[in-house]
């Protein structure tokens, strides 16, 4: 019998049309009452296809009692109940490698829009100030201090984009990464307080909330830039606005958000932030290659029974 699998929320029309050609496919967001479904239905799924965005909590796993195997659309698992699917014996994929070259280039560009004022600039420009008045210096990028959050794949890349600038690079991770080329620092405070630019890479979720906490911000000083392209969790937002607001810090530059799509209304009338509607993977090349990741994750569990991109 052809594989069932439930979707949660929408996913690329490429990916839904690839995904209903090869499994008996059925989108969960077009029940008017998603929970009678699943009470009713829901043993009838083996397999569940999803999205950072849209996840899968404990609710949604115990009610797909013969669930094998979730795949995510996206490398960011914080949204899936990785406990339940364990305590259920439930294989987990996600979409790691693919996206971690767009999401460092679009870190190493907010990290130059922040610190040039390349959109604060294009602002200036377009308002017509440049006829009245000359646009303020900015922060040089070449040479300075770069601290990174979480040195995986996409912190490393970040790390490899910063020798073109040469740039000395440190880090922070729980532990220190083996036959790694830069220092490592214990603490995230002392590395903030070295940084010129401190950008945050890490995963979300429960073990990293607040990491860049105030004191970490305070530490960064009034010189210094936060840029994060992990998740807005990670970050104390009103911390950081605080922090913004009385020019405790030179600028921050953010793709991520703590209630996205909800943006702090005071953080857009800084010029000194850069705030991007998360879209540190959001390129055509990209995001085909994590629908392609998607399937055949699917299409190897139910043929072969493994994965090829399994979360630990």
């Amino acid at each position: 019998m052809t594989p069932r699998v439930l979707q949660h929320g929408r996913l690329m029309a490429s990916l839904e049309e690839a995904l209903g050609a090869r499994f008996d496919l059925h989108g969960l967001w077009r029940e008017a009452d998603p929970k009678a479904f699943l009470a009713a239905r829901g043993h009838e799924f083996v397999g569940l296809a999803t999205s950072a965005g849209k996840g899968a909590d404990r609710a949604l796993i115990e009610a797909l009692p013969r669930l094998q195997v979730i795949a995510n659309f996206g490398v960011g698992v914080d949204t899936i109940d990785l406990a339940a699917a364990r305590e259920r014996g439930v294989a987990v994929a996600n979409t790691p490698d693919v996206l971690t070259d767009c999401v460092a280039d679009l870190a190493f560009g907010l990290l130059l829009d922040v610190a040039r004022r390349l959109s604060a600039a294009d602002r200036f420009v377009r308002r017509g100030d440049w006829l009245n008045a000359q646009f303020p210096l900015a922060t040089r990028v070449s040479g300075k201090n770069l601290g990174i959050v979480g040195l995986g794949r996409i912190g490393a890349a970040i790390a490899r984009r910063a020798g073109g600038f040469a740039m000395p690079v440190r880090y922070h991770n729980r532990r220190p990464v083996e036959n790694c080329p830069y220092d490592h620092e214990a603490s995230l405070t002392s590395l903030a307080s070295w940084a010129d630019f401190l950008v945050v890479a890490c995963a979300g979720g429960a073990a990293t909330r607040h990491l860049v906490s105030r004191e970490v911000i305070e530490a960064l000083g009034p010189a210094g830039f936060l840029v994060n392209v992990s998740r807005g969790s990670v970050v104390d937002e009103p911390a950081l606005v605080a922090a913004l607001q009385a020019g405790r810090i030179a600028g921050a530059a953010l793709d991520v958000f703590d209630d996205e799509p909800n943006v702090p209304p005071v953080l857009m009338r800084l010029d000194n932030v850069v705030l991007l509607p998360h879209i540190a993977s959001a390129t055509t090349e990209t995001r085909q290659a994590m629908a392609d990741c998607v399937l055949a994750n699917l299409v190897s569990w139910f043929d072969r029974g493994r994965l090829l991109t399994p979360v630990p």
